[in-house]
């Protein structure tokens, strides 16, 4: 019972965020035309790198989704530079988990995850884009640039594209996903002893550590590691632990480093993983030991709810 009352306590609070998200994703599908971004980021330098960055902050897909969209914007004529940061960028946040997270963690959570998916995306971004050859042959990058896009559609017709895309296509795509980590943060709440993580969390370096060995595998959405991170803050770590799950989840994994090595070479894949591991230790380490403590105080964000359900 207290497993079904902790689902139901998390599901109502992000539900009505998470549809709203749905929405905004299935009209940027819709109305914005896929080969409008590679034009835009075939270049190495700062602008192209941050539009990559800028762009995939706000699209609700996750590792798995974003490894095809990032390989046709490559093969479509984006540089590796800002294909990486559009792979860093992208599966850690986005408008449904921006979202989810508002609901379940707060405002500063909310704003400091996709500050922190910009600045490391960025980063990357341009490590990628100093290793990469500036001799860029344009002949074979713009043959690359064909025009595969839709034929025009009317607008009613990209509305019904859009409901479409936001509530049928992108929920089979991450709903598994998000279940998954409701399930795991019920068990995790009903299941692990209160003081399970004291020791860990007392000194957050070593559990951030210790939630990065955990994550990269764990291959879990952005707003799926949402409820996963409130769980593990109630069993004892830090904000900033909890920061760290929320960014090397949904956007480190082996399947994608192996995938990106084949794709953009071994040294941005590389760089890839090294950004996403350091930008989530420093911003994790500058939650925990830079910002006030209030900010990040979960209690006082669900002092109402925590009353009646389980975790309390």
């Amino acid at each position: 019972m207290e497993l079904i009352n902790s689902l139901l306590f998390m599901l109502n609070e992000m539900s009505p965020y998470i549809l709203l998200g749905f929405l905004i994703a299935g009209l940027m599908h819709a109305f914005i035309p896929q080969n409008t971004l590679a034009r835009h980021l075939s270049g190495t330098g700062c602008k192209s790198v941050a539009k990559s960055a800028l762009i995939g902050i706000p699209l609700p897909l996750c590792s798995c989704g974003v490894l095809p969209t990032a390989i046709a914007m490559r093969r479509n004529g984006a540089s590796r530079a800002a294909s990486t940061s559009f792979l860093i960028s992208t599966p850690q946040t986005g408008v449904d988990s921006i979202a989810a997270t508002w609901s379940l963690l707060g405002p500063a959570f909310a704003i400091i995850r996709p500050i922190a998916a910009l600045a490391t995306s960025f980063f990357g971004g341009m490590a990628v884009g100093h290793a990469e050859n500036k001799n860029i042959n344009q002949t074979e990058q713009n043959a690359c640039k064909t025009d595969v896009g839709k034929s025009p559609a009317g607008f009613w017709q990209k509305c019904i594209d859009a409901l479409k895309y936001g509530y049928i296509d992108l929920v089979g795509s991450i709903g598994g996903w998000l279940t998954g980590g409701l399930i795991i943060a019920a068990l995790i709440t009903v299941y692990v002893p209160a003081d399970f993580f004291s020791v860990v969390g007392s000194k957050p370096i070593f559990s951030m550590i210790a939630v990065l060995i955990i994550a990269i595998p764990m291959y879990v959405c952005a707003t799926g590691s949402i409820p996963i991170a409130l769980s593990l803050i109630m069993k004892g770590l830090s904000p900033g632990t909890a920061l760290v799950l929320l960014m090397a989840g949904p956007a480190a994994n082996f399947a994608s480093f192996t995938l990106i090595s084949r794709e953009l070479g071994r040294k941005p894949a590389i760089i890839y993983l090294a950004s996403i591991i350091i930008g989530a230790i420093a911003f994790g380490l500058a939650i925990d030991y830079l910002l006030p403590s209030e900010w990040f105080d979960i209690s006082t964000i669900h002092s109402h709810g925590m009353h009646h359900h389980t975790f309390s």
